[in-house]
């Protein structure tokens, strides 16, 4: 378990030539060793190439076999302990509760896509046997399954050093597909991302996956990060992070002789919509948990509550003095990197010079923090709000807007001019029902997941979860990066058409292995 500062190709662990990339305490400053060479163009292209000879080799596994190395994954993570919460803890700031229970969602992502490799469901298997006699023409044997891309380049994520990194979810629901993976670390927790690297590395040794089935590349700017979406071994791209970089590598993906996709999770601000009755009933009560959402993590989350809608009136105003102290009193936090802390006080910046913004409160701001934020409530009104676009950037961290609406009516307008979005939230009463019907349609075409009397803060791990959402919030509304509707995107169907039974893939032949489920001319079977 011990820190190199190493690139990871394959099994091969070693020392790149490139610039150095160093990760820096965003609590204290102080920059961390070792250092981490950047790889060069022949490491990219070594680690490509490689996740492109053990393609076909691993997509032949059994789905038992990828589900023992998920599951073994998750074993060597776990077997790290404390020398990684303690890594994480000084690369990120984040504290030790965090980031133990973030192992345990990684860790329990890998042991979640084993069940769904177990369970079968993912192959979509479909069957239309051949109709010799059928007038006027006959029709022919077809059978229909899911085969994986390709390898695929996952990016790791600042906010998540765990969960949506180096063994996080894309690269758990790629592996369970079938696909090979290149990932590139994120410069803020190089010392993290190679441990779980190694973890990683272990679990294939352990398990006699091919070669090249994972490898771990580090490099300053975007240089390696480009590379790998624009090397034709490399046929899907998993990314969580700004949408400037999200955009910039999809417009690389399409510019490729072969044009891949990118399955990119980008910007939101999420609003939060209190209904009426709600509102008149508990202002008080949804005024504080409002703050207790935005606070948490230093709102570095992309599901964090950056938007607020009501109607104006008492009840609105009892809703902002029961926030506006629980601002006040909200203490400086870490934020994850001294580039986010930069970021997070340009768009504070930014936002406050809109017309039409107010400034509510500011949390405390007195602290020996080298990356510190700030807490930050606004207010405007609905109108500005319509007239000025600006309004919509997302600010990372924890700041939010809460527009005052004049009626409902002008609540939905809102609603409507809304780009896309992660989630969006509803507080309301029974009393609210009738209203809310009305809101619905407008909310389904804004966001990936709608949510009731909650905050969007925190996403289960489950069958039924959507994190996705219409542009920007996602590049592909059709997507989902948490879940395990998530192997999918790393997935294609392939119809086979009278192929002899000895030919045909074993959940296709004519006489499958027990517990496969069909979808038999038109019926479901096992």
């Amino acid at each position: 378990m011990t820190l190199n500062g190493h690139q990871l190709i394959g099994q091969r662990s070693f020392a790149a030539k490139g610039e150095a990339i160093h990760a820096i305490n965003p609590t204290t400053g102080e920059r961390l060793t070792p250092g981490y060479p950047g790889a060069n163009a022949g490491d990219v292209e070594d680690a490509c190439r490689l996740a492109g000879q053990a393609f076909d080799a691993y997509r032949a596994t059994t789905p038992e076999e990828r589900a023992l190395f998920l599951e073994t994954i998750a074993e060597e993570i776990e077997a790290l302990g404390e020398t990684l919460t303690q890594r994480g803890m000084q690369e990120t700031g984040l504290p030790e509760a965090r980031l133990n229970g973030e192992r345990g969602r990684t860790c329990g992502q890998l042991k979640l896509f084993a069940k769904v490799l177990r369970r079968g469901e993912w192959q979509d298997v479909r069957v239309d046997p051949a109709l010799p006699e059928r007038t006027p023409l006959p029709r022919a044997d077809l059978r229909q399954r899911q085969i994986p891309l390709g390898p695929v380049a996952v990016f790791g994520a600042s906010n998540f050093p765990l969960a949506f990194s180096v063994a996080g979810g894309d690269t758990a629901s790629a592996l369970a597909a079938g696909c090979p993976v290149v990932v590139k670390g994120h410069s803020a927790h190089p010392g993290t991302s190679e441990l779980v690297g190694q973890a990683v590395a272990r679990a294939a040794r352990r398990c006699q996956m091919p070669e090249g089935v994972f490898s771990l590349l580090f490099g300053p700017g975007n240089e390696v990060g480009q590379a790998l979406v624009k090397h034709p071994e490399i046929q899907a791209v998993g990314f969580t992070g700004s949408r400037s970089g999200g955009t910039a590598l999809l417009t690389l993906a399409q510019s490729r002789p072969q044009p891949i996709p990118v399955y990119a999770e980008m910007s939101s601000i999420n609003p939060v919509i209190l209904m009426p009755a709600a509102l008149e009933a508990r202002a008080e009560l949804l005024g504080e948990a409002f703050v207790g959402s935005l606070n948490m993590g230093a709102g570095q989350f992309c599901t964090n509550p950056g938007l607020v809608l009501a109607v104006k009136g008492a009840a609105l105003e009892r809703f902002k003095q029961a926030a506006i102290p629980a601002i006040q009193a909200s203490p400086v936090q870490t934020m994850l990197t001294p580039g986010i802390h930069k970021a997070y006080a340009q768009g504070v910046a930014s936002l406050s010079e809109q017309p039409g913004i107010t400034c509510l409160a500011s949390g405390e701001s007195d602290s020996p923090i080298a990356s510190p934020c700030q807490t930050q409530l606004f207010s405007t009104q609905a109108s500005d709000f319509l007239a000025n676009e600006a309004m919509q950037a997302e600010v990372f961290g924890a700041s939010s807007l809460i527009i005052e609406c004049e009626d409902l009516a002008q609540l939905k307008q809102v609603c409507s001019a809304l780009e896309g979005q992660l989630t969006a939230t509803l507080h309301l009463d029974e009393a609210d029902h009738t209203a809310t019907c009305h809101l619905l349609p407008v909310l389904e075409r804004r966001a990936g997941r709608i949510l009731v009397n909650g905050w969007p803060t925190g996403v289960e791990v489950c069958d039924a979860m959507v994190h996705g959402g219409p542009w920007p919030a996602t590049s592909d509304s059709r997507t989902t990066s948490v879940g395990t509707a998530a192997i999918h995107r790393f997935l294609r169907p392939v119809c086979y058409q009278d192929l002899p039974d000895v030919l045909l893939p074993p959940e296709l032949k004519h006489a499958p292995a027990e517990g496969i489920s069909r979808l038999v001319d038109g019926e479901r079977e096992a």
